[in-house]
């Protein structure tokens, strides 16, 4: 049984679930293939039909002078939702999340770049000297009492992990997108119906692998146990499934300030005039919010009814907060007609009779609608 792949490029602009991920699953990191090689480690990715399913720890062919920052869950608004991982010069931030070898919640221990060399950190990375030389011994203080498999950050059970002030500024350098080998590797592991975790507990049978996609050779390795208890969701991957415009790009910082965006994304707030202050308050007060805009008061009761007319469309309170709104340029105004001559009653001892015409109404300018 094969579930339709959900794209790594699905995952990068975010995805939003109302369920948390399992914990991750105990294993061993294969041998590191040669030199050049970088370690990914697994992680659960999401599925709309088949839900979670486990994404094997990898070595991938680094780009020369770049790290991988893993990605990661993070709770925030009722919801879990992926921030992607990226290639950068620094480790930033990915949850606080122990992925191991190396990965222990907070930068990135296992290797550093020489010139156009990588060297790798022998303490906490499965490096042979048979195959790879630049390497190097630096003890890693591990916590061998609090073993922490927790996958997402935030929430109830989650990492309690916010960016350090390094890690935001990391946030703001260049960034690349995984590579086409991670793409394919992610792609072949939503097909594998035992790396769903509906099906394997929490315990996928493909763990980790030498090489990207390489499912069945002698490199594959097998959890040794699930990170914790595997409790079945409640509700099917489609119900859990939230549509969100928001994007959760690979630089932003915790999920807490990405997820509660909701679906304001990309708009500025907008608070609507008080109708008790003046004209000169109202523009002070929607400063911030209506910037570029002037503002709007609807015409006073008061008026004549020929005026409260002609600003109907702007009097009636279902239309009175809706002048930012983008709407095609005014049309010119056109002044009333004049009223019809009317002939002066007769006397008794009758004049010529003369016209008096009245001057016509003057224009009243009503005020302009976001202009």
């Amino acid at each position: 049984m094969a579930f339709s792949a959900a794209s790594f490029g699905q995952i990068a602009v975010g995805i939003s679930v109302r369920i948390g991920p399992p914990a991750l699953p105990v294993y061993a990191q294969p041998i590191c293939p040669g030199p050049g090689y970088m370690w990914t480690p697994g992680y659960w990715a999401w599925n709309d039909e088949g839900g979670y399913y486990w994404v094997p720890g990898t070595w991938v062919v680094a780009p020369v002078g770049m790290l991988w920052t893993p990605g990661y869950w993070g709770w925030g608004g009722g919801l879990y939702a992926w921030h992607a991982g990226y290639w950068g010069p620094h480790v930033g931030f990915y949850g606080g999340i122990n992925y191991g070898f190396g990965y222990g919640g907070v930068g990135f221990v296992g290797g550093e770049w020489r010139g156009g060399g990588f060297y790798y950190n022998r303490s906490v990375t499965n490096v042979s000297v048979t195959n790879v030389t630049n390497v190097y011994n630096k003890t890693v203080v591990v916590n061998n009492t609090t073993v922490n498999n927790t996958s997402f950050n935030g929430g109830t059970g989650g990492i309690q992990a916010r960016p350090t002030t390094q890690e935001q500024a990391y946030a703001n350098e260049p960034h690349t997108a995984p590579l086409a080998t991670q793409t394919q590797h992610q792609q072949l592991a939503s097909q594998n119906h035992q790396n769903f975790a509906s099906v394997n507990q929490g315990r996928p049978a493909i763990a980790a692998t030498a090489k990207p996609g390489d499912f069945s050779g002698r490199s594959v390795v097998a959890a040794r146990a699930a990170g914790g208890e595997y409790h079945a969701p409640v509700m099917s991957p489609k119900e859990a499934r939230v549509a969100t415009p928001a994007a959760n790009h690979p630089t932003n910082g915790p999920a807490n300030n990405n997820a509660n965006r909701g679906n304001n994304e990309g708009f500025r707030s907008f608070t609507p005039p008080n109708k008790g202050n003046s004209p000169s308050a109202n523009n002070n007060a929607n400063r911030g919010n209506n910037e570029g805009f002037r503002s709007f008061n609807p015409p006073n009761k008061a008026n004549n009814s020929a005026a409260n007319n002609s600003n109907h469309s702007n009097s009636s309170p279902n239309n009175q907060n809706r002048y930012n709104e983008s709407r095609p340029p005014s049309q010119p105004h056109q002044s009333s007609p004049p009223p019809r001559q009317q002939s002066a009653p007769p006397r008794s001892s009758p004049p010529p009779q003369q016209h008096h015409q009245n001057p016509p109404p003057k224009e009243e300018h009503r005020g302009g609608k976001g202009r």
